[in-house]
């Protein structure tokens, strides 16, 4: 009878120890933003949240509406994802959130954003993503355009494994301020912008007469890429994930599902993080807008 009920509390156990061995990313979702099916991110994170939960040696979990109720489920993380509005309403740029981030990255930490989370202030939010994840959304030098990237080929990287050319209508951010000489920075995901991309007036997020001459010149524009910091860990950024109907593409997925496991400091199999997503699953979970 004795060893009846010591079993029960070893499989508990057991379990406990399992869990923490696993690779823990948090995925921290924005506010509620923009119309329906669009800026969907606590969706969209839990869509990738779910996926990464089939990986054996993966716990995903996710914060909803822009930061951790609890400040300590950051310190057991092996990986952040930043998805969420960017700007001056970006949930990491209080001084006392780029001080946590800056100790998580300190200590080896990845780090990736994704979408409007890409953009925060130039000053010290800029320098904080840079050494993050290599570069961002630069007001007055990056753009916003909607637009359809053809992926055509990619890097030899981790996080390419299992990519094919696609194609995609997103709002695609280009020209991101990198770190300089793009030291340590891979382009994952590149392709060269249409004329019509610099239809609208200059701005702080449509035009500038840099990212004009490059668009004219028909320069490769970055979209997503790999971080591998100097100090140790590593980073990501991904400029699409403005369409919800978008993570229905597998490579989509695959591409920010690999970034995720890498910036983990995980092994990427050779086809890459497999997942799949029925049109039910990506009605889930929808803001109400």
């Amino acid at each position: 009878m004795k060893q009846l009920l010591l079993l029960p509390l070893a499989l508990i156990l057991f379990t406990s120890s399992a869990l923490a061995a696993d690779k823990q990313i948090l995925l921290i979702a924005g506010a509620r933003s923009h119309g329906a099916g669009e800026h969907e991110f606590r969706a969209g994170a839990l869509l990738l949240a779910e996926a990464l939960n089939r990986v054996p040696g993966y716990h995903a979990t996710v914060a909803s509406n822009g930061w951790p109720a609890d400040p300590k489920a950051l310190e057991s993380a092996d990986a952040v994802l930043l998805y969420a509005d960017g700007g001056d309403g970006h949930p990491a740029i209080r001084p006392d959130r780029l001080k946590q981030l800056d100790a998580l990255a300190a200590r080896g930490v990845g780090i990736g954003a994704a979408h409007y989370g890409v953009e925060v202030p130039k000053g010290e939010p800029g320098d904080a993503m840079l050494r993050w994840t290599g570069g961002y959304f630069e007001t007055f030098w990056s753009v916003n355009p909607h637009w359809t990237a053809r992926f055509t080929t990619f890097p030899s990287h981790p996080i390419t494994r299992g990519l094919k050319p696609f194609e995609i209508n997103d709002e695609w951010y280009f020209h991101m301020r990198f770190v300089p000489g793009m030291k340590g920075v891979t382009p994952v995901l590149s392709a060269v912008a249409p004329a019509e991309t610099m239809n609208r007036g200059d701005g702080p997020h449509s035009g500038n007469p840099a990212v004009r001459d490059a668009v004219k010149k028909g320069e490769p524009q970055v979209l997503m890429w790999a971080y591998d910091r100097p100090g140790g860990g590593r980073g990501f950024g991904f400029t699409g994930g403005h369409f919800h109907r978008n993570w229905s593409d597998p490579n989509v997925r695959k591409a920010v599902l690999n970034a995720l496991v890498w910036i983990a400091g995980g092994d990427i199999p050779p086809d890459g993080v497999a997942s799949s997503v029925t049109p039910d699953q990506l009605a889930r979970n929808l803001d109400s807008k």
